[in-house]
């Protein structure tokens, strides 16, 4: 069959003989012996380039004899058996000694009906205690949001669940979370892997620290670099918010509540999570303020304006005619808005620039116009922090950086010569 690959393919073709020749060179006795032949047809046809498909025959190689020594067959292989086995390989190779490692031959052999499907796939960790543990570090300690701690546990036990050796976490080497993380460049999105990368540097870190691992292995995470954007916060100007106010079709419910959801992002700096988390006992409209559900579960009361209040009150009482009494909806009702998450809030903004005619933009870009306002207003930096609830006064610094006329005249002028001395 292969003697035709040359002529059907061309150049493709050469390179499928020259991927056979040298798998050739590498032989496998004992009870995977006769499944070789067509285990190298698949390594060829999911483009296993030859050092790759070699080192896969001879995984294949060992595994077989093992099966020999141990005077057991193909059909004998169990999830504990493949355990022992890659334990065993784990003390004489370097690599190759993960169930990752053997899953394309496994996945061969279930297709070829030799094992069961069970057995292909690696033991699930049902969340260890040093899981649960982390999962209560991150909400407690690190006060994260819900939606953040499942995140950061669901990505734990991933990794815990395709990387942990069979002695168990305390067996974990920094090889293990090297290959994690470039196996998850192969098919996921860079972003990705540095979410994935944060997350393992957190987890094995907080290992460490309660004892699981007797050696940091947090070092072992790559780091992986991104193009940053310019730190430079950029608003937009008075008349695109007027234009993105304006737009909203104030006539039907939906309008009404995009126009209240823009009021909260523009007038008072919200961020979008913050917007989406805002509760109806949170506002206290006899006293003129709300409840702001910041990050990292910090919660500070700040004074609602009335041309925000009333946006909010007119979406309220137009959204449920059948509620005749503002007071009967504010104890009926659990939230503003039904089923609103900070995407959602980023939706509104931009289906809003759209009705506009404006280039989109993100809810942040209402943030920073307020902030830049302040600014221009001769708002002091520590004012600002506290309208924006910034934790780090750098963060603030650098709105001072956007009002470009007042920096240039701080500027020195270049010397009528040319020198710099």
């Amino acid at each position: 069959m292969f003697d035709l690959f040359p002529i059907i393919c061309g150049d493709k073709g050469n390179e499928v003989m020259a991927i056979v020749g040298k798998l050739s060179r590498v032989h496998v006795g004992g009870p995977l012996e006769s499944y070789v032949e067509g285990f190298e047809a698949e390594l060829i046809r999911l483009g296993f380039t030859p050092i790759s498909a070699g080192a896969q025959l001879r995984l294949m190689a060992h595994l077989s004899s093992w099966l020999q020594a141990k005077d057991l067959v193909v059909a004998d292989l169990t999830v504990e058996l493949i355990e022992l086995f890659l334990l065993e390989r784990q003390t004489k190779y370097a690599s190759h000694f993960s169930y990752r490692a053997l899953k394309p031959l496994l996945s061969w052999l279930v297709t070829s009906a030799v094992i069961a499907v069970e057995v292909a796939l690696p033991r699930q960790i049902s969340d260890p205690l040093v899981l649960v543990r982390f999962e209560d570090y991150l909400r407690s300690e690190r006060r994260l949001k819900e939606i953040s701690v499942q995140a950061q546990v669901s990505r734990a036990r991933r990794f815990l669940n395709g990387y942990t050796p069979p002695g168990g976490i305390s067996d974990l080497k920094a090889a293990d979370v090297i290959r994690a993380l470039l196996d998850e460049g192969e098919s996921r999105k860079p972003v990705s892997v540095k979410k994935f990368g944060y997350v393992l540097r957190s987890f094995l870190r907080f290992c460490f620290l309660v004892g699981e691992l007797d050696r940091d292995l947090a070092g072992a995470t790559l780091v992986v670099r991104l193009p940053q954007p310019s730190l430079l916060p950029i608003g937009v100007s008075p008349s695109q918010i007027h234009a993105l106010l304006e737009a909203c079709d104030r006539n039907s419910a939906v309008g009404r509540r995009d126009y209240a959801v823009i009021m909260l992002l523009a007038r008072l700096g919200l961020r979008a999570g913050e917007v989406a988390g805002l509760r109806l006992e949170d506002i206290d409209w006899h006293h003129g303020e709300f409840l702001v559900r910041g990050k990292g579960s910090k919660d500070e009361r700040l004074p609602l304006p009335d041309e925000v209040g009333a946006a909010v009150v007119d979406y309220l009482l137009h959204a449920r005619p059948a509620i005749p009494e503002l007071r009967e909806a504010f104890s009926t009702v659990k939230a503003p808005w039904r089923r609103l998450g900070s995407p959602a809030v980023w939706a509104i903004v931009v289906r809003g620039c759209k009705r506009a005619g404006m280039q989109p933009f993100g809810a942040h870009r209402l943030r920073h116009s307020l902030g830049e306002a302040m600014v221009g207003a001769e708002v002091s930096l520590a004012a600002i922090g506290q309208v924006l609830r910034h934790d780090d006064p750098v963060t603030t610094a650098n709105y001072a950086r956007v009002d470009v006329t007042r920096l240039r005249t701080l500027a020195q002028p270049w010397p009528a010569d040319g020198s710099l001395s």
